[in-house]
């Protein structure tokens, strides 16, 4: 168990982020995510909205959404009766009515092709299409030759890739021992200890080199996406960079 508001508020502290800048890229209200920070969950007006906004914040955050909203879930959570049934009803009667319509554009449409085809033969019989000469202005041996296509220069999309990555490390499961360093075993140590369960870290690097004494305790996220950390065991040695996670190769 950890404590889900402080999670939230020193991961968005550790970002130099306010409050208004969450509610401008999440468009979560303020006051809503200050409520999510200090567990005062009966601010919001449902469980619904509580699980909903809490996922969308920590996602957002680099966390794991759904670890937060399944730690709310065993601390929180009631039994609410669902609500499917009057969803269900008005999907249906939505449903009812798109069909309704696109018969009736299905209709429209067609009584439109046959007005249109009308016009054509009208049009066709009344300028002597009809008739089997040759077209004016054309001698039989007249051929056309169609101009050459220009071929259009095929323009590759470019994939920007991010040049650092964001990477968070939360301890869910259990306490992990954590040796990291910048780019390699030999560089510049950025942490060596014990992260308690329920504790997070962030780093911003081109390339991280990492020591995870229980693998298995901790969740790695790496540019807001959650990616699993190869290996396993007591401890493995991985390189972090903006495209994912790789084990480290001897004398890295």
């Amino acid at each position: 168990m950890f404590e889900i508001g402080n999670s939230l508020r020193e991961a968005r502290h550790r970002q130099q982020l306010d409050l208004t800048d969450v509610e401008q890229a999440t468009k979560i209200r303020s006051r809503y995510l200050r409520a999510l920070e200090e567990e005062a969950f009966d601010v919001l007006p449902a469980q619904t909205y509580v699980k909903g906004f809490l996922r969308t914040y920590a996602d957002w955050l680099g966390l794991d959404g759904q670890l937060y909203v399944d730690e709310y879930n065993s601390r929180f959570g009631t039994d609410e009766e669902p609500r499917e049934p009057v969803v269900a009803r008005r999907t249906a009667g939505v449903h009812q009515r798109h069909a309704r319509l696109a018969r009736r554009g299905v209709l429209i449409a067609l009584g439109a092709i046959a007005v249109l085809c009308a016009l054509v033969i009208a049009a066709f019989k009344f300028s002597g299409g009809g008739d089997k000469g040759q077209i004016p202005n054309l001698g039989p041996s007249t051929t056309t030759t169609s101009a050459p296509h220009k071929q259009k220069k095929q323009t590759r999309k470019h994939v920007v890739r991010p040049a650092k990555a964001r990477i968070f490390v939360l301890a869910a499961n259990g306490a992990s021992w954590m040796d990291v360093r910048n780019y390699s075993s030999n560089g510049k140590t950025l942490f060596t200890g014990t992260v308690d369960k329920g504790q997070s870290h962030g780093w911003t690097a081109r390339r991280l080199w990492i020591n995870f004494g229980s693998p298995s305790n901790v969740k790695v996220v790496v540019n807001h996406r959650v990616v699993p950390i190869p290996g396993g065991g007591v401890s493995v040695t991985v390189l972090v960079t903006p495209t994912g996670i790789v084990r480290a190769p001897a004398g890295a």
